[in-house]
């Protein structure tokens, strides 16, 4: 090893997201800072840094390449070894390295930056109102990328050839834009355009002018973003919003809305200052955030407690509400309800057509779609609902290397996870999986993320244990010979096993809706021991009919009528329930005789079935045009206080599981029912319910096994009210608690949990 003041060679490769995050100017400005020569470049497993000079310099060098690393920069790994000084004199970029197993990681894309905005603002800027300006602390990555390593030929980008004074920027060491692969200005860079309904260029001094004029005239606008288009219109306006709902399909679920800036947001939502950072964070996700006042934005969000608020975060965006006469847009993802956004011009004009009045498109294309991110904070800290922009392609780091994997995830929500090395890559939001769309672009997603990770086998592909699932049907489809059927709900459990990082063997409670058991019957109310290898069901909620099938999700009154069935035999229509009356009496016979010979009732253990029973038995939601909606409005009705639980019983199930029986809690309801407590009170009471009682069982099974750590993961956990007070009473009994936040808790966690299962079934760990 060289003496302190001997002249010095390292080799130094560094891991991570440093691809697209300006490091290798950073590189070359830390360089110039520490007088050492040599030379950097990308490949395709990260940077390589040829650092010479004195040895204390490049030590020094080193130790900041961690310290001072740019701020959309995160580095995973860094290596250095000594090596012969050759006398380089100066410090240059080098051309990129093709060659080699790609392990480089790309960026997600970013919001723009404080720089950017000023300069874009700037009347004196040539870049002035420029909606395509960024650097290399800004801008579209993961959506424009095509290969690694991130160049610009590698992006979508390579079709907008860089003009002289681009060039020059993107080649001075002391700006900004050196080596920003989409450096871009209106001279030579990609163009925004106003298309009317046909999608045919209309005549427009300034295309943002013209899509800004329409929107304040009510008019819906389909605009052309990052990752996809939306479909905006003025928040403010009924007619405009119930208008899109309308063409939208779109009954009731709420909106995304976007504000001008904070302050704007402050004045219609309670914000507390966790909320402030994340809606300010650089992925600028969708945050909810509780109304100040319940009827504002009620178009936008009907019946609904919160907001689905969000800031801009591109260039365009800002254009958008500069000098506009609006303080908010519907910013909704382009696709009739359910189906995959549009990110495509073709299909924008063909699939969009009758929705949009007007198109504010581009012509930088995307190769990879990306839906808004969703957030809420919780007690713990913030969750991720859906992960997507701003969040995409960055990895879940694993406990050690596995072989290659595919997990395909669910039907619901869908995403899909790829397993390299020791990273998880769980995709962006791809949707419900319910549609050939859907399969396609599923499988087109999978496709390209397969070559962007440079994955040309794969030891096994894992799938949900469901036979009807398209994902299943795809992944079984495909000629791997390995496939590893996962079971729903213990992949939710080793879900958030890889998101923290968890070994060895821990308790699981899974409450979601629906889930296909090891038995065939529809799980989803689990008590699970085990680790991501295996599993074993200690418990579960007792079932509910679901009167008519699937339509019972659909209309929850008919589990509250089965539920009086249940519990009060063919007698249940003289109950004195306000609702009951509304039904009426030859329908109510049809369910009665269903419910007798047991026709079309298949049972369901799923808790969030007992959620929407509640919500319809106590009248709330009897009707729901959304997933999750009676759950959502029985959450929103919970009245604090402090109200005690309703009671519940435990009971061993042929000397193996344990049953978790809430047959007196709904005897309780009922009685409150007739008596016509309030709302609220009914409401807070149940949620206290789950919570004691799944506290009782979590003991029970702590007794049985000697495990302590117990995982809160399914789509029910969305819930604040239920997952804040169940881990407050688990904590306080002394369980070490678990909880999702950067993988959602719903099934567009599942592909993450399902890609472990898998990975530790193929190392036999």
């Amino acid at each position: 090893m060289p003496g302190k003041g001997e002249r010095a060679r390292k080799i130094i490769e560094v891991t991570g997201i440093v691809q697209g995050v300006g490091f290798r100017p950073f590189i070359h400005h830390l360089a110039g800072k520490h007088g050492v020569a040599g030379n950097v470049l990308n490949n395709v497993r990260g940077v390589v840094i040829n650092a010479e000079g004195a040895h204390n310099a490049v030590n020094a060098f080193e130790e900041d390449i961690v310290e001072l690393a740019p701020p959309l920069a995160h580095i995973t790994s860094i290596k250095s070894t000594f090596a012969e000084p050759t006398g380089a004199r100066g410090f240059v970029i080098v051309e990129s390295e093709y060659v080699g197993d790609k392990r480089a990681l790309i960026a997600p894309d970013a919001d723009v930056c404080p720089d950017c905005l000023r300069e874009m603002l700037d009347p004196a800027d040539r870049r002035h109102r420029y909606p395509f300006i960024n650097c290399v602390n800004c801008g579209p990555r993961f959506t424009i990328v095509t290969d690694v390593p991130y160049d610009r030929p590698n992006t979508t980008m390579s079709a907008f050839p860089m003009c002289h004074y681009c060039r020059s920027e993107y080649e001075n060491p002391e700006n900004r834009r050196y080596h920003a692969q989409p450096v871009a200005c209106p001279v030579c860079g990609p163009r925004l355009m106003f298309l009317g309904p046909d999608f045919m260029p209309l005549a427009a001094d300034d295309p943002i002018v013209a899509a800004m004029e329409t929107l304040a005239q009510g008019k819906i606008v389909a605009i052309k973003g990052i990752g996809g288009y939306h479909l905006a219109c003025d928040a403010g306006n009924d007619e405009a919003v119930n208008r899109l709902r309308t063409l939208k399909k779109r009954d009731e679920k709420p909106f995304a809305i976007m504000f001008t800036d904070l302050a704007t947001v402050a004045r219609y939502a309670h914000l507390s200052e966790k909320e402030l950072a994340l809606l300010a964070s650089r992925p600028h996700p969708i945050t909810l955030v509780k109304k100040i006042a319940a009827p504002s934005f009620n178009s936008s969000t009907p019946g609904n407690r919160y907001i689905g608020a969000m800031l801009p975060y591109s260039p365009l965006h800002h254009l958008l509400f500069h000098t506009a006469p609006y303080n908010s847009l519907v910013m909704t993802s382009a696709n009739i309800s359910d189906e995959p956004i549009v990110y495509r011009d073709d299909d924008a004009k063909t699939q969009l057509a009758g929705i949009a009045d007007n198109y504010l498109a581009h012509n930088r294309p995307i190769h990879n779609k990306a839906d808004d991110s969703i957030e809420k904070v919780m007690g713990h800290g913030p969750v991720v609902i859906r992960r997507s922009r701003g969040y995409t392609p960055a990895p879940i780091m694993l406990d050690r290397e596995y072989p290659n994997i595919l997990a395909v995830g669910g039907e619901l929500k869908n995403t899909f996870c790829l397993i390299k090395g020791d990273r998880a890559f769980l995709s962006q939001h791809m949707g419900d999986l319910k549609y050939e769309d859907t399969l396609a672009t599923f499988t087109e997603g999978v496709e390209r993320m397969l070559e962007l990770l440079g994955i040309n086998e794969l030891a096994a592909v894992a799938h949900d244990m469901h036979p009807a699932y398209l994902s299943s049907t795809y992944a079984l489809s495909r000629p791997e010979a390995v496939k590893v059927a996962a079971q729903h709900h213990h992949a939710h459990m080793a879900s958030l096993m890889a998101e923290r990082g968890l070994d060895g063997e821990v308790i699981g409670i899974i409450f979601d809706g629906t889930g296909y058991g090891l038995d065939g019957s529809i799980w989803g109310g689990e008590f699970l021991t085990g680790s991501a290898r295996q599993f074993k069901r200690a418990g579960a909620i007792n079932p509910i009919p679901l009167l008519g099938g699937d339509a019972a999700i659909r209309e929850p009154y008919r589990l509250a009528l089965a539920l009086l069935f249940e519990l009060y035999g063919d007698s249940f229509p003289t109950l004195p329930v306000e609702w009951l009356n509304s039904l009426e009496p030859q329908r109510l016979q049809i369910f009665r005789t269903m419910l007798k010979n047991r026709v079309n009732t298949p049972l369901s253990h799923g808790m969030g079935r007992m959620f929407d029973t509640v919500s319809a038995l106590i009248g709330l939601c009897p009707r729901a045009s959304f997933e999750g909606q009676a759950a959502m409005a029985l959450e929103m009705e919970v009245e604090t206080g402090g109200y005690e639980a309703y009671p519940f019983f435990i009971a061993a199930d042929g000397g193996q599981a344990v049953s978790l029986d809430f047959r007196d809690t709904f005897k309780s309801l009922v009685e409150d029912v007739i008596a016509r407590r309030g709302m609220g009170i009914m409401a807070a009471r149940f949620h206290e319910t789950v919570a004691q009682a799944a506290l009782a069982m979590a003991g029970r099974i702590r007794k049985e096994s000697g495990l302590n750590r117990v995982l809160l993961s399914g789509g029910v956990f969305q819930n604040s009210v239920l997952s804040d007070r169940l881990g407050a009473l688990l904590q306080s009994a002394g369980f070490d608690v678990y909880r999702h936040g950067r993988a959602p808790c719903n099934d567009g966690g599942l592909a993450l949990g399902q890609a472990l299962i898998a990975a530790k079934t193929l190392v036999n760990d």
